[in-house]
């Protein structure tokens, strides 16, 4: 499947109780925490990009946004939001993402679009399944029906999974997690004299 044949779903509707409120307009790196992984995901050439926001999220250029009804809703509720967004475009599958993991790195998304064949796939960080994950057309109806705050990890227990290496399998829940992230962005920084960091 091409990319032209996906709707992404961005995520981008977090409440932010443990960070303090806020999160996806904190600064990293120069720009908020939630453009990171959207301006990345603009790459692939998406036949749709739906974001899901609240009033907290921040701009994000080139999306296509819904908002969260009822404000503070569960992540479930974004999803099927989201998923509903894309499927009234006539996407064949759908990319579930989340603006609060700004360093999944394109290649990661390039090779999942490679390796999906139209059912589903997740990305393998630390401990289990999670986001970015791929669903193809006839989970729609099941996105859209789950309940609560975990969002879609339960279609993903037994789906196949790519390797996220766990620098980049960060999501920021806490100012910490911020800390950290922002620490590994300047690690990979280019050097003053014009070398590059590591990448992952």
């Amino acid at each position: 499947m091409t990319p032209d044949a996906i709707g992404l779903v961005l995520l981008a509707a977090g409440r932010g109780t443990r960070f303090g409120g806020a999160k996806l307009a904190a600064p990293l790196a120069g720009k908020p925490l939630a453009r990171h992984a959207a301006d990345m995901l603009r790459g692939p050439g998406f036949a749709a990009r739906i974001a899901v926001i609240g009033p907290d999220t921040p701009i994000l250029p080139d999306y296509d946004t819904v908002l969260l009804d009822p404000p503070g809703a569960p992540q479930s509720r974004s999803l099927a939001l989201g998923v509903a967004a894309a499927e009234a475009r006539g996407v064949k599958a759908v990319l579930i993402a989340l603006a609060d993991m700004p360093l999944v790195p394109l290649a990661h998304i390039r090779a999942m679009i490679a390796a999906f064949d139209g059912d589903r796939l997740a990305s393998l960080g630390p401990g289990s399944p999670t986001p970015p994950a791929l669903f193809g057309a006839h989970h729609f109806a099941a996105l859209c029906m789950l309940e609560g705050d975990r969002g879609a990890g339960a279609l993903l227990r037994d789906a196949p999974a790519l390797p996220l290496a766990a620098d980049v399998a960060l999501d920021v829940d806490r100012p910490v997690d911020l800390a950290r992230v922002e620490a590994l962005l300047k690690r990979r920084a280019p050097s003053p004299r014009g070398g590059e960091g590591a990448h992952a």
